[in-house]
């Protein structure tokens, strides 16, 4: 019996140590955990895992084939969770027509296929944004189905899914879509009982409700209590099998009544009063996790009101077509529409209200943190003015400015998304054992949280990738990124998709200048002194590595009809021709 124990463990190491191994040299180890920099360490990846982790200068033989990284002077960090998305959402201007319904412009059906044609790409851009995990909470059936075509693949990160939102409250414009349908209306706990069962069936990772009041004299509470029975009944009957609960609970009131109800995960900041210690004590005693998602609303409140400005990071790293729609109220048909979006938006009391309820937001968070309430981070991406992916950095600025520091951030970023759903033993620290999800950084993150974004590579199940070679750019996307930051008057972003030796002509053949430096002299000046500069986007032909854009282009009280026709070699715009 010994010796065939023995062979056994023979068998198994032999086998372990078949796989292709990668060692990051001298690196130092970001410890989420014991929240502490390790210096001159060697982690070693074999196959999926991290197989060890010793000191630099402990001699030991590295195998020949093996891959080696040098670490020296960079940061290993375990991969990012964002613990809120929402995949049937683009995050663009007519993702969400029961918040401005403009399906006469472009039709919800193919808000949906694009969401869904763009998944795979929408997943390569988190992993290109070091986040190797994404809970979608709030997702439909068709997505559902969606995501068993991405399993076992290494460059796509690791999805945990809900299926439909149950609610009380159900938009007309979201029904009698099938398996499209985001949301299942319950109006009775037998409906709740029911839906719960209905799931079952597709198999998501957790239920999610939308917990949605209406206010009355005595606000909330009446009728959060009134739907209080359809909450308790959809949580007992998802527990009973096996599956946790995240709520959608923005009031203080809906939120508590959750947690009590045995709630698992809420999925916003309370925003319309300050918490207090019996509130705080009740998540602790739970054991409930907070996702406090605190940029979301000023996402849409930007939007309408048209103050974006993007920065250089989101405009690189966003899906440019969804951030270039958000733009579209510029030019829009819908002139009364849009104006009284934008009154509104503007106002004085809708400003107020936006800085009452983030501020409320963002000190409720300090109070939890700092009691010792499990934080995960989330952005509510997909919603208007909240693009995957790219957002998670403002998310990470805004858990800054509510007052966690820069350890309790990544922590809230990396392990505690893990613990969501029981899998921070599989991943969300770097130790032996665990998956081998991590990004390397070539700057201090605990030292600025914006150098999470200086990655170097990111490992995914044990798979090397460079940022690079995730998602690549077509001239059609070169193209879209100039008009983008043309259109917010940013010179570097502009500037960027352009070859430094750019050639710039007058359509057919004459030289205007050459040069990325004469192309910022001007367009730095016209950016500066033109009052309503924008461009509109009429149509655009792809062909091979030639792009032609049909424009409408608006300066001051002057609107001129114009072509561009844009060349571009080695990934860059290297000659365009305008005909006007």
């Amino acid at each position: 019996m010994k010796k065939i124990a023995l062979s056994f463990i023979t068998l198994f190491l032999i086998g372990f140590s078949s796989f292709a191994q990668t060692y990051i040299t001298n690196v130092t180890v970001v410890d989420v955990i014991n929240q502490n920099l390790i210096p001159n360490q060697n982690v070693v990846i074999t196959g999926e895992n991290i197989s060890d982790i010793h000191s630099y200068f402990t001699k030991r033989m590295i195998p020949a084939d093996a891959v080696v990284i040098d670490g020296t002077g960079k940061y290993l960090m375990p991969g990012l969770t964002d613990a809120h998305i929402h995949f049937f959402q683009n995050g663009g201007l007519y993702t969400r027509p029961d918040a401005i319904d403009l399906r006469k412009h472009i039709s919800y059906q193919d808000e949906i296929k694009y969401s869904y044609d763009k998944m795979e790409e929408t997943l390569h851009r988190y992993l290109q944004n070091g986040i190797t995990n994404v809970v979608d909470v709030g997702a439909t059936y068709h997505f559902l189905n969606h995501r068993k075509s991405f399993s076992n693949k290494n460059d796509i990160p690791s999805i945990q899914m809900t299926g439909p939102l149950l609610t009380t409250y159900l938009p007309e414009v979201y029904k009698d879509l099938g398996d499209n349908e985001p949301f299942k209306l319950v109006q009775s706990k037998e409906d709740g009982i029911a839906m719960v069962q209905e799931q079952l069936k597709y198999k998501p990772d957790f239920i999610k409700i939308w917990y949605i009041t209406q206010k009355d004299s005595n606000g909330y509470e009446n009728h959060a209590r009134k739907n209080l029975p359809i909450i308790q009944a959809i949580i007992k009957e998802a527990h009973q099998n096996k599956l946790k609960v995240a709520v959608h609970a923005t009031q203080r009131i809906t939120a508590q009544l959750a947690v009590e109800s045995g709630c698992d995960f809420l999925v916003h900041s309370v925003d319309d009063e300050l918490i207090t210690t019996d509130f705080v004590e009740l998540l602790k005693e739970k054991k409930t996790i907070l996702c406090p998602t605190l940029i979301v609303h000023a996402g849409y409140m930007n939007t309408f009101g048209q103050r974006l400005n993007f920065s250089n990071h989101e405009l690189h790293n966003a899906d440019p077509y969804q951030l270039g729609s958000l733009l579209d109220l510029k030019h829009l048909s819908d002139t009364a529409l849009i104006q009284g979006y934008k009154s509104n938006a503007n106002s004085s009391q809708r400003m107020h209200h936006l800085h009452k309820s983030d501020s409320i937001s963002m000190a409720n968070l300090k109070i939890l943190n700092d009691a010792g309430v499990t934080i995960a981070t989330g952005t509510d991406a997909g919603n208007i003015g909240t693009l995957h992916a790219s957002s998670y950095l403002n998310e990470l600025l805004a858990m800054e400015n509510a007052g966690m520091n820069n350890w309790q951030i990544v922590q809230a970023s990396t392990l505690n998304g893990a613990k969501i759903l029981d899998k921070s033993d599989e991943f969300g620290s770097i130790n032996i054992g665990k998956k081998a999800n991590l990004i390397l950084l070539d700057k201090n993150p605990i030292e600025s949280i914006k150098n999470i974004t200086s990655i170097n590579r990111v490992i995914n199940n044990g798979s090397v990738y460079e940022q690079q070679d995730l998602i690549k750019d077509s001239p059609s996307d070169l193209a879209q990124r100039q008009l983008n930051a043309y259109n917010l008057r940013n010179i570097e972003a502009f500037l960027e998709p352009y070859a430094d030796d750019v050639e710039v002509y007058n359509y057919p053949n004459e030289l205007r200048y050459t040069g990325k430096e004469k192309m910022r002299e001007g367009y730095s000046k016209m950016f500066k002194n033109t009052p309503n500069l924008h461009c509109e986007l009429v149509a655009r032909i792809a062909q091979g590595n030639v792009v032609i854009d049909q424009e409408r282009v608006q300066f001051g009280e002057n609107v001129i009809e114009a072509t561009a026709i844009y060349h571009i070699e080695k990934g860059k715009i290297q000659k365009v021709f305008f005909i006007r």
